[in-house]
C-alpha cells in the first residue's frame, strides 16, 4: 500500500501560475487595443491626407462628402482650408 501526502506548495504553485497566466492575457489584450487604436488614428491621417491631395486635383463631389465624413467639416470652405494645412 502506498501513501502520499499532497502539500499547499502544489496548490500555491498552480494558483499563481494561473494568476501571472491571467495577468499576462489581460496585458496582451491591452496592447493590442492600443496597437489597434494607433493604427486607426494614423490610417485616418493618412486617408485625410489623400484625399485632399486627391481634391486638388480632382473637385469632385464624392471627394468633398468622403472627406467631409472624415473631418466633420460642413462648408467646402473649411475643407479647403484644413486641406491647404495639410498639403503644406
Amino acid at each position: 500500500m502506498k501513501f502520499e501526502v499532497k502539500t499547499h506548495k502544489d496548490d500555491l504553485w498552480k494558483s499563481s501560475f494561473s494568476f501571472i497566466l491571467a495577468f499576462a492575457f489581460l496585458s496582451f489584450l491591452v496592447v493590442l487595443y492600443n496597437i489597434s487604436i494607433k493604427l486607426g488614428t494614423i490610417s485616418r491621417h493618412y486617408e485625410i491626407s489623400y484625399l485632399c491631395k486627391l481634391l486638388s486635383i480632382d473637385k469632385s463631389s464624392l471627394n468633398f462628402k468622403r472627406l467631409s465624413k472624415l473631418t466633420d467639416q460642413t462648408t467646402k470652405q473649411k475643407m479647403w482650408d484644413l486641406c491647404r494645412e495639410i498639403i503644406k
